[in-house]
């Protein structure tokens, strides 16, 4: 039975009832959440702030504008804030008004349902094994020509890969040439360091179809509250807001992102730290059981089983263990045997690993 009914990793709920674990019982693999989970003192000061959901939040959202302008460098005209990365992906959608959306599969399944749920046709390019599933630039920039609006994450989910800054700038400029919009999911991108991170934030002003679309939820563990942004030209930025619901963002995740912002450079840094130990400690264990990796960046890996197991098995065979892990078999250019990994901290690790390890070699399980 397919465990991701809903289309995502991260459902306790339905795996509880699959697997006769109690949903907090579970080790999640299958959801890409800071490990370190949220930043000290965030948890503490939303209970003191409670009574706050009294009032209604701020409309415009903006004290937390204003802190990500100013540790962005970039003016707060440019930025929307969202209930979760996805509803800023929505709002692109229903500003541009595309009629064919374009995607780069594999890549996260909500880009195709968004675009089909307001009526577009969705066409796409395949990334390639050889290229850790980066499609031909060439490719990209003939679809970005062919559509109105096209997705493309940056690091890319599931896989976890970045394309090269030139590559990324021809996109852009592809856009800008045809008219499309081109939205660059970047909701992984803090958990690379920054001197890897591959972006056009600082060249934005060059380009008024471009939207980076980021995350708070996974770097800053607060995948509850539902929190996200966009960063473009301050006029795509202005048609982006003049479509969205009044108070779609509640006064609890305002609060929080502002005290995320606050939590500086040493929880970033243990963060990315830890990310890139564990993430080495998972690939090297897995590749010793007889999987094949990817050479994914972020909190994520993208993980080929050995020949004669499938990904439903051993998923199925790790959930009656309390384990979770994301079937990638749904996922257009991917195969039966494709799993997903989350980077979690030393112990999970461990334990997924010795779990797998039973699964596969000492007893096999149910994994055909």
């Amino acid at each position: 039975m397919v465990l991701e009914v809903y289309g995502h990793g991260g459902d306790i709920w339905t795996a509880s009832a699959q697997y006769g674990v109690e949903p907090e019982r579970f080790i999640d693999f299958s959801a890409n959440i800071n490990p370190l989970g949220p930043p000290p003192g965030l948890l503490d000061r939303l209970r003191e702030a409670l009574p706050i959901v009294t009032a209604y939040p701020d409309p415009g959202h903006r004290a937390l504008i204003a802190k990500l302008a100013d540790k962005l460098g970039r003016e707060e005209a440019g930025f929307v804030v969202g209930n979760g990365a996805a509803e800023n992906m929505a709002l692109a959608l229903l500003a541009a008004g595309p009629k064919k959306v374009g995607i780069v599969e594999p890549c996260f399944s909500e880009y195709e349902a968004l675009s089909r749920q307001f009526g577009a046709e969705v066409v796409s390019v395949r990334g390639t094994e050889e290229r850790a599933f980066r499609a031909e630039p060439e490719a990209v920039q003939r679809l970005i020509g062919a559509c109105d609006l096209v997705f493309i994450g940056q690091p890319n989910n599931p896989n976890g890969v970045q394309y090269s800054r030139e590559e990324l700038r021809s996109f852009a400029e592809a856009g800008e040439r045809n008219g499309s919009y081109v939205i660059i999911d970047e909701a992984f991108i803090d958990f690379i360091p920054e001197s890897g991170r591959r972006s056009l934030l600082d060249e934005l002003e060059r380009y008024r179809r471009l939207i980076l679309v980021r995350s708070m939820t996974k770097f800053y563990a607060i995948p509850g509250l539902r929190l996200g942004y966009a960063v473009a030209h301050p006029q795509t930025a202005r048609a982006m807001r003049d479509k969205q619901v009044t108070w779609s963002v509640n006064a609890l995740a305002l609060l929080a992102g502002e005290i995320c912002l606050e939590a500086g450079s040493a929880f970033e840094e243990a963060t990315i730290s830890l990310v890139a130990e564990q993430r080495e400690r998972l690939r090297q264990g897995l590749e010793q059981l007889g999987c094949l990796t990817w050479p994914g960046e972020a909190n994520f890996l993208l993980v080929r089983l050995p020949e004669g197991k499938t990904a439903a098995g051993v998923q199925a065979a790790l959930g009656a263990r309390g384990i979770l892990v994301r079937s990638c078999a749904m996922y257009k250019g991917l195969s039966d045997r494709d799993i997903r990994v989350a980077v979690k901290d030393e112990s999970a690790c461990l334990r997924l690993l010795q779990e797998m390890k039973d699964v596969l070699v000492l007893t096999g399980g149910e994994t055909e």
